[in-house]
């Protein structure tokens, strides 16, 4: 189905007395905690199944609305201009004079969205920090409320315990940790550790819900700091490992969390021999080659909030134009390329981040020689949880198609 363009229905101009009233009287009202709407103070948007256009679409809010209302914009961060801020912050921890654990626990930057105002997050959903751990640094046994994920950057992945699994990780590596699992995570090798940690923060802060407790009630690993590693690495990958094949003699449920997978360590390796293996197919003409992480017990998100996936770009390789309700989230594994976000380009290369917000047509192109992998994590779930989750496509005449309506 074809969505043609359509010019929005006329509506008289609102006199400027008339705003000027209504913000007199919001002012009053506002000791009250309320606010008072009507069209001469509404943000105004433009039909999201009839606006054809590549440009962003929306206009911004002004006056009270607008100084209150925040939208994501699209963005890109350069890891040549945001990496050596990591080890500036290892720096100062090696010359700190204070005791080592005070800095062992985080040693991070938080990605802010231009568009939200300062906010710690990269969408309305999202939230990412990038950590470098050195050498012996711990964090300590603790459990929370949001959901997690870490992107292992740098080839030494050191390790994260979860609910007594340890996993061992290296670069490419994506280890989950659920809300509710016990999970500590460091650094026991002799290079320094980056990661990025991805979680569904920003969500469970507007519902007032966020929570963390460090009162581990297991056995503790000897600097008391960790738990005691119950099943060896690459547990859960034995357990479920073998696809389509679930065991029956265990519980699925892992940590006091609900409807998260079993599932806490994917290899790096495993994930980029797995999109070789289907690199001579057809692939999406919207996303390329793409494999997506799924709970094994129930073929749904691995979170209930957040999906994730990888997809590789072959050289040359152009996707369409896609847009979603949905906000999108990417981490640059391998080569280099250009993704356009609403006319605009937005070049990438190894280790880059960039995220793509709801509504805003967006499409990748591989520039380089060799393959592209992303791995791109979204709040697909969550907004198909709440019935509002829509995709369109543009076809290759330009029409514009429902891919999910």
């Amino acid at each position: 189905m074809s969505a043609a363009p359509s010019e929005p229905a006329t509506r008289a101009p609102i006199p400027s007395a008339a705003r000027e009233a209504m913000e007199k009287l919001n002012a009053e009202a506002g000791g009250l905690h309320i606010w008072l709407r009507t069209q001469a103070n509404a943000p105004a948007q433009r039909p999201w199944f009839k606006d054809s256009g590549i440009d962003v679409g929306g206009a911004l809010a002004r006056g009270r609305v607008g100084a209150n209302q925040m939208k994501a914009e699209p963005h890109r961060w350069r890891w040549r201009e945001i990496g050596p801020y990591l080890d500036r912050i290892a720096e100062i921890a090696r010359d700190a004079d204070v005791s080592p654990i005070e800095f062992a626990d985080r040693q991070q930057f938080l990605l802010t969205n231009p568009g939200l105002g300062g906010r710690l997050q990269v969408a309305a959903t999202i939230r990412c920090a990038v950590s470098i751990y050195l050498p012996g640094d711990v964090a300590p046994v603790h459990l929370h409320a949001p959901n997690a994920s870490r992107t292992i950057l740098s080839e030494n992945g050191g390790y994260t315990t979860i609910e007594g699994e340890r996993c061992e990780a290296s670069r490419g590596d994506l280890i989950l940790t659920p809300n509710g699992t016990w999970h500590d995570h460091g650094n026991d090798g002799a290079t320094p550790v980056v990661w990025a940690d991805i979680l569904d923060f920003p969500l469970l802060e507007f519902l007032d819900c966020n929570w963390i407790d460090e009162d581990f009630p297991g056995e503790r690993a000897g600097n008391a700091r960790a738990q005691a590693p119950v099943h060896s690495n690459g547990y859960s990958a034995r357990l479920y490992g073998a696809g389509g094949i679930v065991p029956g003699f265990v519980s699925h449920q892992r940590g006091i969390g609900h409807a998260t997978s079993p599932v806490f360590h994917y290899r790096g390796s495993v994930i980029r021999e797995a999109l070789a293996d289907l690199r001579g197919e057809r692939g999406d003409p919207y996303e390329g080659i793409s494999l997506r992480f799924v709970n094994p017990a129930t073929g749904a998100s691995v979170f209930p909030t957040l999906d994730y996936s990888a997809q590789l770009l072959r050289p040359s390789e152009e996707t369409r134009w896609k847009r979603e309700t949905a906000n999108a989230f990417y981490i640059v594994l391998e080569g280099s390329g250009t993704t356009e976000i609403g006319g605009k380009s937005y070049d990438w290369e190894e280790n880059d981040i960039f995220v793509v917000p709801n509504f805003q047509w967006r499409r990748h192109l591989n520039r380089g020689t060799r393959d592209a992998v992303l791995y791109l994590c979204s709040d697909v779930p969550l907004l198909e949880k709440i019935g509002q989750y829509r995709a369109q496509g543009r076809a290759s005449d330009g029409e514009v198609v429902q891919l999910v309506a």
